[in-house]
């Protein structure tokens, strides 16, 4: 889907500052400067676990790149008790609400660890892999968040592949007929893996959203400040009682579907080069230039963070030890049946025959 100008946009491909009737941003000049810090090293903590996955330091990684914007962008404008529901992929999203805690995630694509981290402490659930499952959980905490008396909102990150399973939208009718405080979030990056979006949809997503009786709202997913204005939008209306908004991020994957995929089979170059010129790094430094904030301290301290970051990333992941046998099932059941138990002694007999081997 190219750019349209139903696309709620504040920042031209040039970086220039636009006005829009119903979006605006206020935000103070270190905050403008600190939305850039964080699309950087959320970048390169991309780059890192891609280039781990490479190197047999993690079984598989599912790349952001060029969707930055997409999740930084929403993440800010999240309030600290709203609750999100991310897929596999929200790797911007845990980094800006959560910070190091995005070393979980690298763990999880090691096999470290099995989801990761306590959802509450920073509001996050685990990662989703099932596609579109965590749009309905989304909606089922936000319906008790409502009848719990609560102000905040749930928030369900997925793909625009995810639309198309029946999970999405029965989210959507349950939360329009109880007025959920939710914001649905599609980051629509054009793929379903190797499926175009041509060949998923006939109409644009926002739209579906007024067919379950509820706004929809399209942005450029690659305009950060857009991006941040629409959700904080979205989120306060859902909690002062409007009720849900699909939001529909127009960005594009720049890397693979994940590191067992081969883009290259299934997309041109000429389409990849017409998004690498869009990409939202790059626009929004150019607006930080234009208005005056970019200088080379910046560059230079924003660089010095991301190498910090990412050496903390590489050397964290090096240095997880592999998780004990039991991990794999000591938080399944309080009371483990007696099938399980003998399973379970089986397979460390199995195991203890490799060591002793050893």
């Amino acid at each position: 889907m190219d750019q349209t100008d139903e696309q709620v946009r504040l920042l031209g491909e040039d970086g220039t500052l636009l006005q829009h009737d119903t979006y605006k941003v206020e935000l103070s000049d270190e905050d403008l400067c600190d939305l850039y810090r964080q699309l950087v090293v959320v970048r390169r903590i991309d780059v890192e676990g891609n280039n781990l996955q490479r190197q047999g330091q993690l079984g598989i990684w599912a790349p952001c790149l060029g969707q930055e914007a997409a999740q930084v962008g929403s993440a800010r404008a999240l309030g600290p008790d709203d609750f999100v529901f991310p897929s596999y992929r929200e790797h911007g999203v845990v980094y800006v609400r959560a910070g190091m805690e995005v070393l979980s995630v690298l763990g999880l694509y090691r096999g470290a660890n099995l989801s990761g981290w306590d959802p509450q402490r920073h509001k996050i659930s685990q990662y989703s892999i099932p596609i579109g499952t965590q749009a309905l959980h989304a909606v089922g905490y936000a319906v008790g968040a409502k009848w719990d008396g609560a102000e905040i909102c749930a928030v369900a990150y997925f793909g625009d592949g995810a639309t198309s399973e029946g999970d999405v939208s029965e989210a959507f009718n349950f939360a329009a007929v109880h007025s959920a405080p939710v914001v649905f979030f599609c980051q629509n990056n054009q793929w379903a893996i190797s499926v175009p979006l041509a060949k998923q949809m006939a109409g644009p997503v926002y739209k579906r959203a007024l067919g379950f009786g509820f706004p929809g709202v399209q942005v450029d997913g690659n305009d950060v400040l857009a991006v941040y204005a629409v959700t904080r939008a979205a989120a306060d209306r859902a909690r002062d009682g409007g009720g849900p908004t699909l939001i529909e991020a127009i960005t594009y994957r720049l890397g693979a579907h994940t590191t067992t995929d081969d883009p290259t089979r299934y997309r041109t170059s000429d389409e990849l080069d017409v998004w690498k010129a869009r990409e939202p790094i790059g626009r929004y430094r150019a607006f930080l230039e234009r208005a005056g904030l970019w200088s080379e301290t910046l560059e230079g301290d924003v660089q010095a963070e991301a190498d910090q970051v990412a050496a903390r990333v590489r050397s964290t992941v090096e240095d997880m030890p592999d998780p004990p046998l039991s991990h794999l099932v000591d938080h399944v059941y309080a009371d483990p049946p007696a099938t399980l138990v003998a399973q379970w002694r089986q397979l460390e007999e199995f195991e203890a025959q490799f060591q002793a081997e050893a």
